[in-house]
């Protein structure tokens, strides 16, 4: 288990929305239940990877967290105050220690504003005693710390690249001295060398800073690059929860192989040896998500049994977490597998 103290705790933490499903004549709705019971904890100075296919419900966590979109069940702990609940006016003061990186490094900066008025923008609402001088200097430290020139501070978003803009998103969620930052996709737009650029940055700044962050990605590599564990989401509802190594080389979970099972090796000569068990089918509609367990109509290792009820996120001996009745007799048989054939389970190693 983690020794870190916990700064996050989400315990049972539900959003849902009420999706129009009726006609001119008829009124009518039904439930999305976009995040479904989902708990979990992020420790000081650690990176929790969340991972999971589009519509999954990783993104809507992220709001949650921050407030951006209400909560209808559950707690989020933060530094032991729930924030569910909170005014407006409290949840704002709180957003000063827990930030947001963007997924469109362009389109989240206002194309009117400079760089350094989007900078110093957090600092003008958190801290409006602070004088102008402090505030340009605090904004200049702040882009030579991402990686940009202060002599850059007055011109607009669009004279910078794709990498660029990010960074200046990075240093204006940075500038508050927050302790938690929650980065939504923040490479998923970039080239992949510039992905890299962007990674590395994160991972000094956390060291320095003594950051906690939570990465939701879906680019797996990604994650485990920057990840200390990792969360693996399915339909609004947690799969798996385990350290980074114990993910990639002992995945418990059906959907967690099928994950890192998509993800090509580099080494040409094992990708063609490797065996595939490629994911069949879409997502079910979360207007219709299926009974019991809601991977089980895409598993192929699922028995009647999945369809009767949901399965509990189960702690393990080793403090990681897995959702499945079958867990253990397919760790069983996944171990078998990889002692006859090691290619038929080699996962991007």
């Amino acid at each position: 288990m983690n020794p870190r103290a916990p700064v996050l705790q989400v315990r049972d933490l539900a959003v849902h929305f009420r999706v129009d499903t009726g006609s001119l004549f008829r009124h009518d709705y039904r439930v999305v239940r976009a995040v479904d019971n989902v708990s979990f904890d992020v420790h000081s100075a650690e990176t929790l990877g969340v991972v999971g296919e589009s519509g999954c419900g990783k993104s809507t966590l992220a709001r949650a967290i921050l407030g951006l979109v209400s909560a209808q069940g559950g707690s989020i702990l933060w530094q032991g105050e729930d924030l569910v609940g909170l005014s407006e006016e409290a949840l704002r003061l709180k957003r000063r220690e827990i930030q947001l990186i963007f997924q469109d490094p362009s389109g989240s900066l206002d194309p009117r504003m400079t760089v350094g008025e989007i900078v110093a923008e957090p600092l003008k609402v958190f801290y409006p005693s602070m004088s102008r001088l402090q505030i340009r200097e605090r904004v200049a430290g702040m882009m030579k710390m991402v990686g940009l020139s202060a002599e850059q501070i007055n011109r607009y978003p669009h004279e910078f690249s794709g990498g660029q803009c990010q960074r200046i998103g990075i240093a204006r969620a940075l500038v508050v001295n927050p302790r938690l930052v929650v980065c939504d996709e923040p490479v998923s737009a970039l080239d992949v060398s510039i992905q890299a650029q962007i990674v590395n940055l994160l991972k000094d700044l956390q060291k320095k800073l003594r950051l906690s962050l939570i990465f939701i990605a879906h680019d797996l590599s990604v994650v485990r690059h920057v990840s200390d564990r990792v969360l693996v989401m399915y339909l609004g509802r947690i799969m798996e929860v385990a350290d980074r190594d114990s993910v990639y080389y002992h995945a418990r979970h059906p959907y967690t192989r099928a994950l890192i099972e998509s993800v090509p090796i580099p080494d040409p000569v094992k990708e063609r040896q490797r065996a595939r068990r490629s994911l069949e089918g879409d997502i079910p509609s979360p207007l219709n998500p299926p009974s019991g367990c809601v991977f089980r109509t895409r598993c192929p290792y699922a028995i009647d049994a999945c369809a009767d009820r949901v399965p509990a996120l189960e702690t393990l001996e080793d403090g990681s977490q897995v959702a499945c009745i079958r867990h253990e007799e397919l760790a069983e048989q996944w171990k078998r597998e990889a002692d006859t054939d090691p290619t038929a389970t080699e996962t991007s190693s």
